[in-house]
């Protein structure tokens, strides 16, 4: 099919999670023009398999990574002031076992992640006796002391979703289900060739300069994309979450260590179920076909088994989700223990386009590896430019003082004919975007169809709009978790809505074209 366009860029980034959006985000707001392409959905991989936490990584302690525990600890409460609608506090249960760590250890290791990093918002850490406090109440009776401490929950695909809103506010071209099937290095630049599946539609983009930001596929990108040469290499590392009824009142979360010296986290999820994860798995194939498989789930409900009066069995399991992380090889024998640290690698010959390629990294720390890569392209670009990023809040997260049970209360004043388990989810999910979609309001009938569950059509209308939004699987796992919580029929009925909004598109399209043509 021939060229539907040719564009000129300063920087094209190729990859639509976390890191990439971060990067697009920081890059167009210091003045340069941005072109991010995603073969698939914004966060359809890695950024929407993680554990979901913003955190130091206590257990990093361990491997001496003071320096990426203190730059997470940094980071979390930059993010919760950026994004207090999803993301927020929990605090951390971890039952002593004499038998894994000695108690001195944990305290010392406790002492750290407490001052490592500056903490206004979040409390400290304190011991704990399981014997009296209700965090003791699920446990095995065996289990009579714990420490408690502070990280955070976020909505790990939602955070990607809002990084790339923002970019494209700003200026930056958002393109997803478009993949980079090759780059090529002319005249000082890049010529890209993109294709957007499903319709073959081509795209030639020139750019001064290239980003992959392909997560698993990093590799795949400089080797058979750019034929480029990069000494630096890729570790994947699969892990896999379980997910299954509540198992514990309350909004804390725990933290046990594994008689393999690992540790397994049990979270709240979703109001009505317990997150069980992660493992650890050296991985090859090919990311997209990322599954559990039974020994994983086997291990999960024997790690927390241990310490739970319920034990979990595989029976158990609602649903699941695996993710493969492409951490930056440092020749580690165990998987468990390679650098969750990132990596940054520039190549940039004398008069040839930059090309920055980008191994490891963690959820954590996106936003300070977008500003360090930023930071690393101006100079061949030939351009300056602050960063400014950890100012300044995502969209929906401009909520006074990161006050979310007062916005939630404001939104409640404001509709009080919205249910209040809907109002609460629709602010989680938007903050002040919330009062794009209830705008003119005056009751459910205002909101469109009606899909079970407290979801409308003014809600899908929004996700499609302004989130990328293409498909019931991107609304019902990625935008939100609704998946969960509707049953069959509803999320049939929003998959269809998807579809015959895409086909009404695509229809138009073609109906352009062939005007267009005709004259």
């Amino acid at each position: 099919m021939a060229d539907a366009s040719q564009e000129a860029v300063d920087l094209l980034i190729v990859g639509g999670g976390v890191n990439g959006v971060g990067i697009a985000r920081d890059a167009v707001g210091r003045g340069l023009s941005v072109m991010l392409c995603e073969q698939g959905d914004l966060a359809g991989a890695t950024s929407s398999a993680s554990t979901k936490l913003i955190h130091g990584g206590l257990r990093y302690l361990e491997y001496y990574e003071f320096r990426l525990v203190r730059e997470a600890l940094q980071e979390r409460e930059v993010l919760l002031r950026a994004a207090p609608h999803i993301i927020w506090p929990m605090r951390f249960v971890l039952p002593h076992d004499a038998s894994m760590r000695p108690a001195w250890m944990v305290r010392i290791g406790l002492f750290l992640y407490d001052h490592l990093g500056k903490r206004r918002l979040l409390p400290g850490s304190s011991g704990l006796d399981l014997t009296r406090h209700p965090a003791g109440g699920p446990l095995s009776p065996g289990f009579t002391k714990a420490f408690e401490y502070s990280d955070c929950w976020v909505e790990d695909s939602r955070l990607v979703v809002l990084n790339a809103m923002d970019a494209r506010e700003r200026g930056a071209t958002i393109l997803t289900r478009t993949r980079c099937e090759k780059a090529t290095r002319v005249d000082g630049g890049w010529v890209a060739r993109l294709v957007s599946t499903g319709t073959d539609e081509v795209r030639t983009v020139r750019a001064r300069a290239l980003v992959n930001a392909a997560g698993p596929w990093v590799r795949d990108m400089i080797a058979r994309r750019t034929g480029v040469k990069v000494d630096k290499s890729v570790r994947l590392v699969k892990g896999s979450h379980i997910v299954v009824p509540k198992m514990f009142e309350g909004g804390h979360a725990y933290i046990f260590q594994n008689d393999d010296r690992r540790i397994v986290f049990a979270i709240p999820y979703e109001g009505d179920f317990t997150l069980i994860g992660t493992t650890d798995l050296d991985f090859t194939g090919d990311p997209a076909g990322v599954a559990i498989d039974a020994e994983e789930v086997t291990y999960l409900c024997r790690a927390v088994s241990r310490y739970f009066k319920t034990p979990v069995a595989e029976s158990d399991v609602v649903w699941s989700y695996s993710g493969v992380r492409p951490l930056f090889d440092d020749a580690s024998g165990n998987a468990s223990a390679v650098t969750r640290d990132y990596v940054l690698e520039l190549d940039a010959p004398e008069g040839q386009g930059a090309m920055l390629s980008i191994f490891g990294g963690k959820i954590t720390t996106f936003r300070r590896l977008a500003e360090e890569a930023v930071d690393k392209l101006l100079k061949p670009l030939g351009r300056g430019g602050a960063s400014w990023t950890a100012a300044v809040p995502l969209p929906g997260g401009d909520i006074a003082d990161a006050d979310f049970a007062g916005f939630l209360a404001g939104v409640r004043r404001r509709h009080p004919w919205l249910p209040a388990e809907t109002a609460r989810r629709l602010a989680r999910a938007y903050g002040t975007r919330i009062e794009r979609i209830l705008k003119g309001a005056a009751g459910p009938a205002d909101l469109g169809r009606d899909f079970g569950g407290g979801v409308y059509e003014a809600e899908l209308d929004y996700a499609a709009a302004e989130e990328f939004a293409r498909t019931g699987d991107d609304f019902l796992w990625r935008r939100s978790k609704l998946g969960l919580h509707l049953d069959e029929a509803a999320r049939t009925a929003i998959a269809g809505w998807f579809d015959a909004r895409r086909e009404n598109a695509e229809d138009n399209r073609a109906g352009r074209r062939s005007v267009g043509g005709n004259r």
